[in-house]
């Protein structure tokens, strides 16, 4: 009997060292899926002022090209 535990022990030990494997691997995904669903807001923030700052930019540039063209002074 005491043969039979030895295998059956290893395979023990065998599986937990495959399941702490397994949760390491899962941990390690769910802090780069949280990394990057962080980066994905930051980035998607950070484009959006971007943008509006840009949009204001644009309406500013046609009102000054809208007065030059009538030709109306800039002060």
């Amino acid at each position: 009997m005491a043969g039979q535990e030895d295998p059956v022990q290893r395979e023990i030990h065998q599986d937990w060292a495959n399941r702490e494997y397994i949760e390491l691997i899962t941990c390690s995904i769910k802090k780069i899926a949280d990394f990057l669903n962080s980066f994905d807001m930051s980035c998607r923030s950070r484009l959006a002022t971007l943008n509006e700052k840009l949009t204001a930019l644009e309406r500013r540039i046609e009102y000054i090209e809208a007065r030059v063209t009538k030709g109306e002074t800039l002060t």
